[in-house]
């Protein structure tokens, strides 16, 4: 075996990532004088970061649950000129996971709330931040089963733990007291701790219609608009773009 077939092997027992046709090219800029061996090898090392990263984001993307792979490049803001551009770009950043603040994304069914939202989802992931995507009617059914099995207590640490998590479609249904009062327990654990972005198209001014008990609906908002950024999108429906783009072909 020659000392090349050796590091190759070493590089792969180590379980490098990067593939062996970018340490060739390295190595050859290496025998060039291109560069000299440290920065061949730093060159290498941050290649293998990267690799990394990208794996571990492809993982992280795969376990966060989003219901579609979409980013912000795939969204168009020239059909919703209501939404602010580069205020989403922004939030795509970071900043507000680091304040602890939450986004509420307000608006008719189709307008792309919950592709922004999954968009800063899968954003919040590649800033390595751990991130969760369930839609509300699931997150209310697990907390009730929860509940019934006495395992609320385990249920409501897991989605604590993660620094985003994405609710999806609340106040598409209504939501029974007992049932408030178990997202309010939720959101209170978040408050001021963690990110939460959720969908809605529900004004806060009828959130009472979600939840039926106005005490309830009080502390819940209270605390989801403290430290948040309010997104209202009052655009035409993407579903009915894609049906007249469907119809133009024909």
């Amino acid at each position: 075996m020659t000392k090349y077939e050796q590091l190759l092997n070493n590089l792969d027992t180590l379980k490098f990532k990067i593939n062996h046709e970018l340490i060739n090219e390295v190595l050859t800029d290496i025998d060039n004088t291109n560069i000299s061996i440290i920065e061949g090898l730093l060159k290498i090392t941050e290649l293998e970061k990267e690799e990394r990263r990208k794996s571990r984001d492809i993982i992280n993307i795969r376990v966060a649950s989003f219901p579609f792979i979409k980013t912000l490049d795939d969204f168009d803001f020239n059909y919703q000129p209501t939404i602010n551009e580069s205020l989403i770009r922004n939030l795509a950043a970071g900043s507000f996971i680091y304040n602890k603040e939450n986004i509420i994304f307000y608006g008719n069914s189709g307008t792309g709330k919950t592709h922004l939202a999954t968009a800063l989802g899968i954003a919040s992931i590649k800033n390595n931040f751990s991130t969760y995507f369930i839609k509300a009617s699931k997150l209310f059914e697990n907390l009730v089963k929860a509940k019934e099995q006495n395992r609320l207590e385990d249920r409501l640490k897991q989605y604590c733990k993660y620094q985003v998590l994405i609710i999806d479609e609340l106040g598409y249904l209504p939501i029974n007291k007992e049932d408030s009062t178990l997202f309010f327990q939720l959101v209170d654990r978040r408050y001021e701790t963690k990110s939460t972005i959720i969908t809605t198209n529900i004004s806060f001014n009828n959130w009472q219609s979600i939840f039926q008990d106005s005490k309830t609906t009080a502390a819940i908002v209270d605390r989801l608009l403290h430290h948040s950024k309010i997104i209202t999108i009052a655009g035409k429906s993407y579903r009915l773009k894609d049906i007249l783009s469907e119809e133009q072909k024909q």
